[in-house]
Order: structure tokens, then sequence, then C-alpha cells
């Protein structure tokens, strides 16, 4: 048994880790009253590490903030008990990287696409910006405020050329090609609008091979990728269901050559469960690709089989209207932000046709939670980011969770010194875009991007 030279009240603790850094498998007596500087630098000392790696503590499910001794004396653990503690690389304290401002509010940000962030504005508009945040284009797409924007995931196309979803309150999704390869003079083109809603368009995801957007009307959509060569909606019908004859479209760019009509597409499939608007969907992930989820005003969290259209499992949450959903790197969990100011995490598993079923775990935030993002898949050995998430709320403040320990946020940062609500949160890379209405700001968390420009 390894031990500290020391004369003070020590612990007996056994150390783990899915970090690259194991330490061998013994029990360790630590001083009662060391915190997480003290037990870091044990570990780095055990491990002859040539550069100094700064660890975090997860004791039970907790991240220890203070001594071992408070620890065990808040959780009723006698001294004589061995205690399994896990290790992980610490997080660094987010660094604001930039500010892209807007002139109108900002409903949703893209990192997804390398050297480049794209925005869905209330003013109608697309934009695409570089890491040195300079705006290449401003893309009219939509007649009335956009509320979200995805980029279209392909293994053909190019890196400079794809294809982007976005939705809007004109009641229509709109898919639009972009062309970057040519850095100084960026093209796009909207090809297709979908018609299907009659009330506004609250979000739009992708697959390769299928788009799905949601609406205030309670319905999902189900669209294919493909550009139709002639229109598959009559034109009064798709004019009736988008009002355009009742909206004046906004004025976002310079006058110009009329860009040719899109095609008008119809959907392939509508799914139909939700009894008030439809706040998100999302493709499944892992196991659950070939599904989809959803949340709603009508406090449910909901599970499609996609190719039948049929709604499989229902999570039913008492007074809790959730706003956003985002699945785990793993696909087996949902995390749902609600006006009741949590976000909380459901089993997906665990579901069942129509039967209540309890959160894993409820992330307590001071003010509504508008919006979540799950950190990316890094492909690489496992770490604390397999388990991280961060969630953007109407006051202004961006929050780091680890969903290991969900009584408080590992870190915060505030968008636009917390003056403004954010909107969208989208993290790629070790960059997080943050949208709201100050515009964009964007902060490295993590690894970040290391073309970026500051």
């Amino acid at each position: 048994m390894a031990s500290t030279s020391t004369s003070e009240p020590t612990h007996p603790v056994v150390f783990t880790t899915q970090t690259p850094y194991p330490l061998p498998t013994q029990k360790f007596m630590i001083p009662a009253s060391w915190r997480r500087y003290q037990l870091s630098q044990l570990v780095n000392k055990a491990l002859s590490l040539p550069k100094p790696i700064p660890f975090e503590f997860l004791v039970r499910g907790e991240i220890l903030r203070g001594t071992l001794t408070e620890w065990c004396t808040e959780n009723g653990v006698g001294e004589e008990e061995t205690l399994e503690i896990e290790y992980f690389e610490s997080v660094m304290p987010p660094q604001r990287m930039s500010t892209i401002p807007h002139e109108d509010w900002v409903s949703s940000v893209t990192c997804q696409v390398l050297g480049y962030f794209l925005t869905a504005s209330y003013d109608g508009a697309l934009r695409i910006f570089d890491y040195s945040q300079t705006l290449l284009q401003t893309i009219p797409a939509h007649n009335a405020p956009a509320t979200s924007l995805c980029v279209v995931p392909s293994s053909t196309n190019s890196p400079d050329s794809f294809l982007v979803a976005s939705a809007s309150h004109d009641l229509t999704a709109r898919l639009t090609r972009i062309d970057l390869s040519q850095a100084n003079q960026p093209r796009a083109e909207t090809l297709a609008a979908l018609h299907l809603h009659t009330a506004p368009l609250s979000s739009v995801a992708a697959s390769t091979s299928h788009i799905l957007t949601s609406s205030w009307d309670g319905l999902i959509g189900l669209w294919d990728t493909k550009i139709p060569e002639t229109d598959e909606v009559p034109l009064d019908e798709a004019a009736a269901a988008a009002g355009e004859n009742r909206k004046k479209r906004r004025k976002v760019a310079d006058d110009s050559e009329p860009a040719p009509r899109p095609k008008r597409k119809a959907p392939v499939q509508v799914l139909k469960s939700h009894t008030a608007r439809v706040s998100r969907v999302v493709f499944g992930r892992g196991e659950g690709a070939n599904a989809a989820y959803s949340c709603g005003m009508d406090s449910t969290v909901r599970t499609w089989d996609v190719e039948n259209g049929l709604c499989t499992s229902t999570i039913t949450a008492a007074n809790k209207p959730f706003l956003d959903i985002a699945l785990t790197q793993t696909g087996t969990s949902a995390l749902a932000a609600s006006t009741d100011r949590t976000v909380s995490q459901y089993d997906l598993r665990l579901a069942s046709s129509s039967a209540t079923t309890p959160s894993v775990a409820s992330l307590a935030h001071p003010a509504t939670p508008s919006c979540v993002a799950v950190a990316p898949v890094s492909g690489g050995p496992a770490s604390a980011a397999e388990h991280q998430i961060v969630t953007g709320a109407y006051d202004g403040v961006v929050r780091l969770w680890d969903l290991r320990s969900t009584k408080g946020a590992v870190a915060s940062f505030k968008a636009w010194d917390g003056a403004k609500k954010v909107l969208s949160v989208d993290w790629a890379r070790g960059l997080v875009g943050v949208g709201g209405e100050g515009g964009v700001e964007v902060w490295k968390v993590g690894d970040g991007e290391r073309a970026f420009a500051s």
C-alpha cells in the first residue's frame, strides 16, 4: 500500500482513469486535507510525466471541489472506507476568440465547416464568415426570420462545396448550395424550397440522405436531399401555405439580377404525434442513426421510426415544455432543455410507448436554458470530452458541464458580458459558436482550432 509521509489523518484511495495516463492498481493513503491540486501533483509525480498535466478528480459522480475530509463529511463516508477516485484531464478556462456583430438576432450558428462560420439571422439571411471574421457572403434565403441552420453531411462533395439546410418563420425550409472554392468570389444558390408546414418552422436537421423539419404546427417533415427537376408542390398551394402573398421580403442584399426560383419540394413522410409546438428534431447517433428524436411544448421527448413515420416511444415530463434537444456522443441519452430552467438527461433505452420516464440527471440553471450542444467526437482515446456538453441560456451565460458530475457547471462564461440572450450554441474542433441577441461570439473550449485567427 502506497502512503505519504505525513502525521495528519489519511484516507485510503484507489485511482482509476480513462485517459492514456493510468496509474498502477494500488491503494494510496492520501492526507485528508488534500485538494485537487495536491492530488494532481501526486498523479504527475507517480507517472513521471515530462510535462505536467492538470487533472480533475471525480468521486462517486461528483467533481472534487474541496478537501477529501469535506467531501467525506458531506457524504457520510467513514475514514476507513476506501474511495475510488477517477481522474481526467482538466478543462482550461474558456477564452473569447472573437465577436462577429450582426444587425439582427442570430438564431443559429454552425462551426461544422472547417475555416468558416455560418449563421442564420432574424432578418432572413444566411451569412458566411471566415476565421478572420470577414463577411464573405450574405444569402437572402428567407422572407421572414430564419430559425435554424445546418450543413448537410456528404462524402462526395469537396470541402469547399456543400449543401446547407435552413428553416424559417416564412413556413418553408430551404436547401442552398454554397461554393467556397474561390475565396474572393464565394457563390451560393438556393435550389429548393420545402413546403409542408402551416406555421413557423422551429428547426432543421440533416443526414447524408434526408432532412428533418419541425414546426409550430405540431408536425415533423421528412425529406430526401435530392433537388427536384420540376416543382413537386403546385405554386398556388405553396403560396397559400407560405403566405407569400401577405409577406414582404426584407431587403438583406444589394439589388441584383433575380436568382432562379428554387424548386418547390414535397416531403416523403409526415410525422404526427406531438400535441403542441415541436421545438426541435434531430437524427439519431450510433445504433440509433436511423431514428429521429424530437421535443416540444407538450412536455414530451419522442422517438421516431422515420421510415414508417411512426412514433415508437414517448418520454412524458410533467410541466416541462422543451425548447431544445441534443443527443450524447453514444446516442443512448437525450439532453432536453426546458422552460422550468433545467436541462434533463433521459436514457432513451428506458423510454416506453407511453409511460413517464424519469430523468437520469437534471442540470439546474438560474435562467431558462435555450440551447444545448454536445462535445464533438474526437476519435482518439477516451477523455473527459465524451461526457461534456455546453448550454446557453437567457441570462446570457454559456455553461460547460460534465455529465458525470451534475451538481454544478465545470466552467461558464458570459457572451456579450451577459447582457443579451443566448439563442444558439455549436461546438466543433474546440470552438464554441454562440449566437443570440448580440450577434455571434466564438470561444475556445478545450483544444481550439489551431488555424483560427484571433
